[in-house]
């Protein structure tokens, strides 16, 4: 702690350093009059800080650095104007005067322009109708990173997001699968998943598993909140991660972008998107195609995905939005490897019938609306009807696949609709002003999910092959339904602290119908026992979650925040059946439950030095997992007991060329280190877990790195580090099936680069600089069993042309 707090003193000397601090003052009046202009306040765009005029109509805001700002007044009764101001040297005076509404109502432009970035920034205290005040926080921008987008390279993407596990076992980019803070990466499924604000899961609480990715081409920025998003965002220890459209440009009616890029085994991508505004319409779409062969053998894919949306402004009040989201890909799937088959070869394949395929259609209808000044809706329907097809044989690695054999299927149908409501209100409260959030939410999942044989060939046939032409495994329908209320208040105490307390209310509803067949056989392979089982499981409960924020802003440039808030994860839909006899679920099994806090300490000097330290501490009770049973080598998924992390989350960033000759040189290069260090353990009654180390959940993330920009140029490498982790509960080293066991520790370099000429962009760059041999996961299933290994040193080249 004291080594922290020697950073964090170190770093605020050096702030204060570097930025001479001045004062904007000025007056806000009625054009017609000359008089003050009532209740006027001013917005200084850049932070989204709102300061209140007194009686006449004077203000001030204090504490900023040289550097250009926008401010924007307003009153009641009154128009809008804005302003735009460089501090050098002074402080500086301003004059707002403001005309009558005659009418009309303009909107206050609350989001303006984000100042320039290293790649990574955070959110506002309030963005559109969310609150975001002494919460941890991240926004990639992607548009300042330099990075392997076609295929969505996470570990370059998510380099400077403090504390990201990530599972490296799709080299296409087609599912992302990140963890934080100790928790499982497992298709991100331990944070709520969303695009433009609403859910793209497949079932947002019965099966919280993302198997789209917004493609990386096409995103504008990456936000990622932390557990303090269980207010907001409902029940999940993880946070929240929202990937944001690009939009077309304000100023011109067509914008066309095309990408295309030629990689390592045979990989190809073509990605062209156009938008644009047009009248009160505003527009953007795109469509990408990837294919490739894999690095290794039985692992080629082919994928294709689209977006469009539309939006319409009939007046400056009003906003309606429509966006399409559709994706279809079909890969083959290699399969895992046991330790020793790695270790000799691990580009080998040891399955060639295994095959993935998903069909993906997201379609939501968005509203805006300002009612006031200071009152906002926003109204966000959402809905997905979607499909994914698992087919292989998914015994254990070290048993070989029979081809006279039908191989297993799996198919799940998702049919889910929903509606998520908020206002956002700003309201005086003293001599200060309070912000309110309230919304409301329903949401109800529907998923169909069926197994049986499938075919014995080796092609990827997607049907049953049962007697009956029907899944003669199992079949499913699960039901889930969801309402919730929450609530969420900045009260600033003063100028500089803010006190932002919350509470969420759920009605959690999950149910499973439906039935599995039993097929028991004696020891020379004869059935003995073949019966079908039905089976129908319901849960309803209510959930009272609470928290609160904390923020003290001593300038304008720096921030000591403190969050405390509950979380809750609902048992899933792979909690509630049985389809395998020899693996059991505990009937008795009971929701996880827990709480987040964070205690942090970040600031920034725009284009020069961007911190954040932070130390979290998570407590997650009954957790679920597996538990072997005594005498058999059978399991029984059941809340095994209580765990707790601990970690320390550190990320620095300056511009050292800017540091020495100041912010005006033109050249750019800026150093970071992102170190995340996270202790974990069990506590339970069971003797062989209890003590030890919660399972996927490194002790060391580390990821540092140098960017070089000069003009045109950019050229950025980093060094990525992940130490050793478990993959099981009971903290098992080495297993003859390879699926738990040791990951062992690791590390990654990258290199990539781009330069512009006029319209034209060439980028390209080295993905696993040194060719390690390295692996982040080991499967229990699907695309497993086993060992699943990343991909080998690999090279791409992507030429952009901009119309």
């Amino acid at each position: 702690m004291r080594t922290l707090l020697s950073i964090l003193f170190l770093l605020g000397s050096l702030q204060h350093t570097l930025a001479q601090t001045y004062t904007i003052s000025g007056t806000i009046l009625n054009a017609s009059t000359r008089a003050a202009a009532p209740e006027a306040e001013v917005l200084l765009v850049n932070n989204g800080s709102i300061t209140k005029a007194d009686a006449r109509g004077n203000f001030q805001i204090k504490d900023l650095p040289a550097g250009t700002y926008t401010l924007t007044a307003y009153s009641i009764g009154l128009g809008s104007q804005t302003q735009q101001v460089t501090i050098s040297d002074d402080d500086v005076t301003l004059r707002f005067e403001l005309k009558p509404l005659e009418g009309k109502l303009r909107e206050v432009n609350v989001k303006g322009e984000r100042e320039k970035t290293f790649g990574i920034t955070r959110l506002n205290s309030v963005e559109g109708t969310a609150i975001y005040e002494g919460k941890k926080s991240e926004v990639v921008i992607l548009n300042d990173i330099i990075a392997n987008k076609a295929t969505n390279n996470s570990r370059q993407v998510f380099a400077k997001v403090a504390g990201l596990n990530i599972w490296e076992s799709d080299g296409a980019g087609l599912q992302l699968g990140i963890g934080g803070r100790g928790l499982s990466p497992n298709r991100t499924s331990n944070f709520n998943t969303r695009q433009n604000g609403y859910d793209i899961s497949a079932d947002a609480l019965g099966y919280p598993e993302s198997y789209y990715t917004p493609p990386t081409e096409a995103l504008d920025r990456i936000e990622v909140v932390r557990g303090a998003a269980s207010l907001q965002y409902g029940t999940q220890f993880g946070g929240m991660i929202n990937f944001v459209m690009k939009e077309g440009p304000e100023d011109k009616p067509f914008e066309l972008t095309s990408r295309q890029t030629a990689g390592s085994w045979g990989f190809l991508n073509t990605f062209n998107s156009v938008g644009g505004t047009k009248g009160k319409f505003h527009y953007y779409g795109f469509y990408q195609y990837k294919r490739g062969d894999g690095w290794r053998e039985n692992s080629g894919f082919d994928a294709h995905t689209a977006f469009g949306s539309v939006h319409y402004k009939p007046n400056s009040r009003l906003e309606l939005g429509l966006n399409y989201t559709y994706m279809d890909y079909l890969a083959q799937q290699p399969g895992g490897l046991t330790d020793a088959a790695f270790n000799q070869n691990a580009r080998q394949s040891v399955r060639d019938r295994n095959w993935f395929k998903v069909k993906w259609n997201l379609l939501a209808l968005t509203m805006d609306y300002r009612l006031s000044e200071r009152t906002k809706i926003n109204v966000r329907n959402f809905g997905l009807l979607a499909q994914r097809d698992a087919l292989g044989f998914m015994g254990k690695v070290n048993r070989p696949d029979d081809p006279t054999q039908p191989r297993l299927l799996l198919q799940d149908q998702f049919n889910n609709f929903g509606n998520e409501t908020r206002l956002i209100h700003r309201y005086d409260l003293g001599k200060t002003f309070s912000t309110l959030l309230v919304g409301a939410r329903y949401y109800r999942g529907l998923t169909d999910q069926q197994q049986g044989d499938g075919s014995i060939g080796s092609d990827a046939d997607f049907r049953f092959y049962s007697e009956t032409g029907a899944p003669n495994a199992s079949s499913y329908d699960y039901l889930s339904r969801n309402a919730a209320l929450f609530a969420e208040n900045i009260f600033n105490i003063t100028s500089k602290f803010s006190v932002t307390p919350g509470i969420r209310y759920e009605w959690i509803n999950t149910n499973a119908k439906g039935s599995y067949r039993n097929v028991m056989a004696d020891q020379a392979g004869n059935i003995i026992y073949d019966a079908e089982v039905p089976e129908e499981r319901k849960n309803s409960r209510n959930v009272l979650l609470l928290g609160v924020g904390l923020s003290y802003k001593p300038t304008e440039q720096m921030e000591v925040y403190g969050n405390f808030s509950q979380n809750y994860r609902a048992i899933n839909f792979n909690d509630m059946r049985v389809i395998n006899p020899n693996q059991f679920v505990d009937q008795n099994l009971k929701d996880e439950s827990g709480y987040s806090a964070d205690l942090g300490f970040r600031g920034n000097v725009s284009g020069v030095l961007n911190y954040d330290a932070s130390i979290f501490y998570l407590a997650y009770q009954d957790r679920i997992n597996f538990q072997s049973i005594p005498g058999t080598t059978n399991r029984i998924r059941t809340n095994v007991g209580d765990s707790r992390n601990l970690g320390l989350e550190t990320f620095v960033e300056a511009d050292l060329l800017k540091l020495y000759y100041g912010k005006d040189h033109p050249t750019s290069l800026s150093a970071f280190s992102n170190i995340t260090f996270v202790n974990t353990r069990y506590s339970s009654q069971l003797a062989d877990i209890d003590g030890k180390e919660v399972e996927l959940a490194p002790a060391v993330i580390a990821k540092v790195g140098l960017s070089f920009k000069r003009n045109n140029f950019k050229l950025a490498y980093q060094y990525a580090y992940t130490a050793e982790q478990y993959t099981d509960a009971p903290n098992s080293v080495l297993e003859p099936t390879a699926v738990v066991g040791v990951i062992p520790a690791y590390w990654v370099m990258d290199l990539s680069g781009s330069y512009t000429y006029k319209r034209f962009t060439l980028e390209s760059g080295i993905n696993n600089l040194t060719d390690n041999r390295y692996f982040t996961r080991r499967a229990t299933g699907y695309p497993g069993p086993g060992i699943i290994p990343s991909d080998a040193r690999n090279y791409y080249v992507t030429l952009q042309f901009q119309l």
